[in-house]
Order: C-alpha cells, then sequence, then structure tokens
C-alpha cells in the first residue's frame, strides 16, 4: 500500500514539472508489478491523453489512453467515471459514435453526471445536432450550476448561432456568456481552457510574421517561419494549416494536401482542415479523393449544406447525376439561408433540365428558387428557358414579360424572347427583340448572330446577314457557330476559298467548344467543291 502511494506521489510530482513521458514510465514499472491495478491504468490513461493533447508532442497516444481506460473497466464495470473517460477519449479521436455511447452509459451509471452530459453537449455540438446539444448543456449546468462555465459558454455559442434570429435568443446567448464569466474562477476545466487559450498568443508574433511575409511576396521565408515553428510545437495544428494554405497560393497542392492531413491527424475534428483538404483536391483534379473526404466530413457534422452542394457539384463533375441530385436536395432541405438556398434550387433545375431531361422537375426546383427570391433575374432566365424546352410557349412568354418589369433593358431576356418568338414564326417581334438585346449590349455575339440566321435563312438578305455575323465574331473570335454561319453566307456569295478558311476556323474552334455538328462542318467543306 505504502508502495503504491509513494508511485503515485512521484508521477504526480513528474507530472506537475511537466515530464509526462517520466510519469508514464513510473505508471509502466509500477503496472509491471501490478498489472491489475485499475487505479494506475486510469492514471495511465490520463497521462496519455494529456500528453496527446500537448502541442509540444507530436505522436499521438489516444488510442493508448483508451486501451488503459478499458482496462480498469474490467475491474470497474460500473464506473461512471471510467465509462466517461472513454468516451472523452473516443471525442479527441473523432469516434464521436462511439462517444456518444460511453457517454451514455456514464450518465446511465450516475445520472447526476454533470461533466458527462458536458461532453454529450460538446459531442452533439461536433454532429451538428444542436438541439441535443443545448439539451445536454442544460442538463449539466442543473447538476452543477456554480462551477460550469464551460457549459454556460458552449450555451452562448449555441444560442449565437441558433436558427432562431430574435431579440430573445440573441438576449440568451449574452446572458449564458456572462454566467460563463461569473462562474470562470469555480470551473477548473474552464481555467484550464483559458490557460491554453492563452498560451497560443505566444505564437503571435510567429503568426504574424508569417502573414506579413506573404502579403509582401516573402512566401519562401514564411514558409520557412512556419516549419521551424512546428518543429517546436508539432501539435500547433494551425501552423499546419497556415503552412498548407501558403502551398495552395503559389500551387503546390501536394505540399498542402500534406500539411492538411497532418491537421486532421492531430485534431479528427478540425472542419477547416478538411474543407481546404478537399478544396486542394479538386485543384489537382483528384476527385476521387475529394469525395472521399467530404463524405468523412459529413459524418463527423451532417448538417451542413455547403458541404452537401460541394459534394454534388463534383458528383456531377464524375457524372454521378443521381448522386448529385441527392445532395443537393439535402442541401435544398438543410435551407439555412434564402439567397444561397435559391442559388442551389437554380442549380438543381439546371441538372435536372440538362442532364436528366426531366423539365418537370427543373421547372419545379426554378419555382422554388423564384419562391426564396423572386428578384433574382436569372431565375426567370432558366425558367424561361425550362418552359420552351417543353414547348410550353405561353408560360415561357408570361415569365419573360414578368423579368422585363424587373428590368426592362434586360439584354438577355430580350435576347431569349427573340428565340421565343422565331420559334413561333412572328419574325417581327423576334427581329425587334434581337435589335433591342443588342441596343441594350452592344458585344452581345448571340443576338448578333441569331439576328444574322433569320437575315440569311428566312429574309434571304445575306449582305446583312454577313454584317452581323462578321459583328458577331468582332464580339467573340471565338465563337464557332457565327464562324459557321458566316462561312454559309459567303459560300452564297460565290467565294468558296474564303468560304473554306471560314469553315476550317469554325471546325478548330467547335473541337473546343463543340457549338456545331463536327460532321455537318465537314460536309459543308466537302459540298464546296463537289
Amino acid at each position: 500500500m505504502n508502495n503504491t502511494k509513494q508511485l503515485e506521489k512521484k508521477i504526480r510530482k513528474e507530472y506537475k514539472t511537466g515530464n509526462v513521458k517520466s510519469a508514464i514510465e513510473l505508471c509502466q514499472i509500477g503496472l509491471q508489478e501490478d498489472p491489475t491495478n485499475a487505479d494506475l491504468h486510469v492514471r495511465l490513461g490520463d497521462l496519455y491523453l494529456a500528453w496527446h493533447l500537448d502541442i509540444y508532442n507530436s505522436c499521438q497516444y489516444i488510442d493508448e489512453a483508451i486501451t488503459e481506460y478499458q482496462r480498469a473497466l474490467e475491474s470497474y464495470i460500473d464506473s461512471a467515471e471510467i465509462y466517461f473517460k472513454i468516451g472523452q477519449a473516443h471525442f479527441y479521436k473523432g469516434d464521436l459514435d462511439k462517444a456518444i455511447n460511453y457517454l451514455d452509459m456514464a450518465v446511465s451509471k450516475k445520472p447526476k453526471y454533470a461533466r458527462a452530459y458536458y461532453m454529450l453537449a460538446e459531442t452533439y455540438t461536433k454532429k451538428a445536432r444542436f438541439l441535443e446539444a443545448a439539451i445536454n448543456a442544460r442538463k449539466s449546468i442543473k447538476y452543477m450550476p456554480f462551477r460550469n462555465s464551460c457549459a454556460h459558454f458552449l450555451l452562448s455559442n449555441l444560442y449565437r448561432v441558433s436558427s432562431v434570429k430574435s431579440f430573445k435568443m440573441w438576449w440568451k446567448s449574452k446572458w449564458e456568456y456572462i454566467l460563463s464569466l461569473t462562474t470562470l474562477p469555480f470551473d477548473i476545466q474552464a481555467i484550464k481552457n483559458v490557460a491554453r487559450f492563452i498560451s497560443y498568443f505566444k505564437f503571435f508574433p510567429i503568426l504574424a510574421k508569417g502573414f506579413y511575409l506573404v502579403q509582401t511576396r516573402g512566401i519562401e521565408k514564411a514558409i520557412e517561419i512556419y516549419v521551424e515553428a512546428i518543429e517546436k510545437a508539432p501539435g500547433f495544428i494551425p501552423l499546419y494549416c497556415l503552412l498548407g494554405d501558403i502551398y495552395c497560393s503559389i500551387g503546390r497542392y501536394e505540399d498542402a494536401i500534406t500539411e492538411y492531413k497532418m491537421a486532421i491527424w492531430l485534431d479528427c475534428l478540425n472542419i477547416e482542415a478538411y474543407r481546404h483538404l478537399c478544396q486542394a483536391y479538386e485543384e489537382i483534379g483528384d476527385y476521387d479523393s475529394a469525395v472521399e473526404v467530404y463524405h468523412k466530413l459529413i459524418q463527423i457534422m451532417p448538417n451542413m449544406p455547403d458541404v452537401h452542394s460541394n459534394l454534388a457539384n463534383i458528383l456531377y463533375v464524375k457524372g454521378d447525376i443521381d448522386g448529385a441530385i441527392s445532395h443537393f436536395q439535402t442541401a435544398v432541405t438543410l435551407n439555412p439561408k434564402r439567397q444561397w438556398t435559391s442559388v442551389i434550387n437554380q442549380t438543381l433545375g439546371f441538372v435536372y433540365q440538362e442532364a436528366k431531361r426531366d423539365i418537370d422537375a427543373a421547372i419545379t426546383s426554378y419555382q422554388s428558387a423564384y419562391l426564396q427570391t423572386p428578384d433574382d433575374i436569372d431565375i426567370y432566365v432558366n425558367l424561361g428557358s425550362a418552359f420552351y424546352d417543353k414547348e410550353d410557349y405561353e408560360n415561357a412568354l408570361t415569365v419573360y414579360r414578368n423579368a422585363l418589369d424587373l428590368e426592362p433593358k434586360n439584354a438577355k431576356i430580350h435576347c431569349n424572347l427573340g428565340f421565343l418568338y422565331w420559334g413561333n414564326g412572328d419574325l417581327d417581334e423576334a427581329i425587334k427583340e434581337y435589335e433591342l438585346a443588342i441596343e441594350y449590349d452592344n458585344n452581345y455575339d448571340i443576338a448578333y448572330n441569331n439576328l444574322g440566321v433569320i437575315y440569311l435563312d428566312d429574309l434571304g438578305r445575306v449582305q446583312k446577314a454577313i454584317e452581323l455575323f462578321k459583328k458577331s465574331i468582332e464580339c467573340n473570335p471565338n465563337y464557332a457557330l457565327a464562324h459557321f454561319n458566316l462561312a454559309r453566307a459567303i459560300t452564297i456569295t460565290g467565294d468558296k476559298i474564303e468560304a473554306a478558311k471560314l469553315y476550317q476556323i469554325a471546325q478548330d474552334i467547335n473541337k473546343v467548344t463543340n457549338e456545331v455538328d463536327p460532321q455537318e462542318i465537314i460536309d459543308k467543306i466537302n459540298g464546296l467543291f463537289s
């Protein structure tokens, strides 16, 4: 018994002097002599966890901490404290579901266990399940009202980010913050958190110097400073993210990916590191890895709409249309802001219209966007286009006219109206609308081209058509369709050599823009000299 007390005293002394490694070694020696000593296993688990969270330590010891707690649990099967410690360790490891399971076990063994409720609140916050987080934070305060600064501070943040924006919620957030300050001197964990935060100020000169160098293009020197800082404090996670951002800014994406991975390895719940890692993968075109990381991020925080939206964009690029639609729909359902949700609905409508050819679904999505932002002119453009594709010309016309009530001089709406009238055979109205589109935007290449086609094919005014096609090309030299149509008009004048040159230009541009059926260009060229 005396030996155990002496050993505990030595361990405590080593830990207090900051020599965690020696304290661990003493625990291990004690366990060699008495492998069944549950208290020593708990103590060793605590030391591993403390070492794991030390920013000056480059190794991870969270699994070792969990192992030691589980060995202690074999002796203390009903210990709420040990269940709590295992749950807390899983939280830091990033296994949030396991953390919840063990913390639930802790409160089942000890229903008034305030620390366990607080840890549950933190875990649910990480999973973006804010209602459950708030419930558990309030329970933690209920069972430990005067020494719970951490729970008050968490509640303050939860009220601040609440989807319900009101004076009452604002006041509740401020009140909880005041309570967190008044109870701070009595909450040991909160004091440790504040002390840890203050200790980060020692890195401020390094961060400031690095920021200055980046702004003054001394990027290589900034990288050198951050690398040196990481060598001194390998567990200070913001340094890895900052270094990764610098690498991204100069196109060194592979190096950036390494830094973001290190940040995630040290903190499995580092949301910003996940986000930046995804962006780096996207930059190098590694969409499979980006998708994998986005799925991991969604496992951690399933209710982040922008993550679902970003994943949907990548899935669309990869050709997984159904997967893209599913995640766009999830993003819309989460509905954080009207403007943002409207944009996602418009994107979803585009996917339905262009990729799935499901015009009714596209119209529904555009109409949902309209309900969110009825003054967004792009919605009218897209909705009118969808009605046109459905051959519902009456509704398309109504939508475009409503759009002109908002913006009478919108060239794109006039151009779309021109196309609609043209398709219905009303050439006079079509010409008026295209001329208005050109009047309001004298660089509108599509309006010049389409008006040229009307003069060429419907009215037979070749010279007028040639003028319009040349004007379209002047506005956009890489417009394959305008070159193609100019070649058609020049052919009628009899200048086959010039027409052949224009067809060849159209063919070269079309390889990139894919505006015209390639075979049609070949047939036109062959027909010139047959």
